[in-house]
């Protein structure tokens, strides 16, 4: 585990079981107390405040998405349902490469602000840069990695609820998983939080949301934050969610695994989710063992499929010795 963390430009990670803590380090600079920015660690939080509004009825995931906010009528996302969001399955035209400049990945970040403006004609907001994008293909057809898919996802969510994700988070997931500290989260101008990477945790709460996950929902303080059935769902998926993964144009180096509800299943013959983040952000949940692990890095560069890997392995070789 050293070498692979020391490899792997850790910041903080940790293993615990069943809530207890096995091992925790923090090689690169931080406590227990320190926030660190999760990059799409962030989706699989909206995923579960999504989750929870479906519980309590207010969002229906096989509901259009536009009879939630009307303007996406007029986009690309026309003829969408919720669902589609959950699973990154809509038909958009979205380049999710980092390294080019000109993907609307990158345009995505300087409408939010993240990022300096190259260009006059950038919107100004997430939701007026999410108005621009097109559709290229059939909605519900395969798999395709999109963070504009969970910025969509939060703006649903907070016409469903009636809140702003700040406020909605807070009381649907942070409030009520025992969390040490406060987790923050960045808008743009107008207030919209950027659901798809801009929040910010401590290691020690993301193991509290990964042992939330391995115990069918429920918070190691005792409540229930999704229904132990949703939980059930995401690991199943639908019968075409392997082939919708498996024929996707994204490079996912994971055979045989699956997108659900905004996590990653990587495996076929075992139940194991992930969420993930570039840079090396990882929470890893193996509900079979009660193993869950976090991970938090600073990798030079935003993907790297051995560091990715060689932690995966690593945490599975946990799972398998604590069986």
């Amino acid at each position: 585990m050293a070498e692979t963390m020391a490899a792997t430009n850790t910041n903080g990670w940790m293993v615990c079981r069943y809530g207890r803590i096995i091992a925790e380090e923090y090689p690169g600079g931080m406590d227990p107390n320190t926030r660190h920015l999760l990059m799409s660690v962030s989706k699989s939080l909206v995923g579960v405040v999504a989750g929870a509004l479906v519980a309590g009825g207010a969002l229906d995931p096989l509901r259009p998405l536009n009879s939630y906010v009307p303007e996406l009528a007029s986009s690309g996302y026309s003829g969408a349902v919720v669902r589609h969001l959950l699973d990154m399955r809509s038909g958009i035209h979205f380049s999710e490469d980092y390294l080019d400049p000109q993907a609307e990945v990158r345009v995505l970040e300087q409408a939010i602000g993240w990022a300096p403006r190259q260009h006059p004609l950038v919107p100004h907001t997430m939701y007026d840069f999410l108005l621009t994008l097109q559709q290229k293909a059939p909605h519900g057809g395969p798999f395709e990695y999109r963070s504009c898919e969970t910025d969509v996802l939060g703006w649903i969510c907070e016409v469903a609820s009636g809140l702003r994700m700040p406020e909605l988070m807070s009381q649907l997931l942070w409030s009520r998983l025992g969390a040490e500290n406060d987790a923050t989260i960045a808008v743009d101008s107008a207030g919209s939080g950027m659901y798809d990477g801009g929040i910010c945790a401590s290691l020690r709460d993301l193991a509290r949301f990964g042992s939330m996950l391995a115990q069918g929902g429920a918070s190691l303080s005792g409540n229930q934050i999704l229904p132990p059935s949703w939980i059930e769902e995401t690991f199943r998926g639908e019968p075409d969610s392997r082939a919708a993964f498996a024929t996707s144009p994204t490079q996912t180096l994971m055979p045989g695994g699956m997108y659900r509800n905004q996590f990653w299943l990587p495996y076929a013959d075992r139940d194991v989710l992930l969420c993930l983040g570039i840079h090396g952000q990882m929470i890893y949940v193996n509900p079979t063992t009660g193993v869950v692990a976090a991970k938090l890095s600073s990798w030079a560069e935003p993907q790297h499929a051995w560091k990715l890997f060689a932690t995966l392995r690593a945490f599975d070789e946990i799972s398998r010795h604590l069986v």
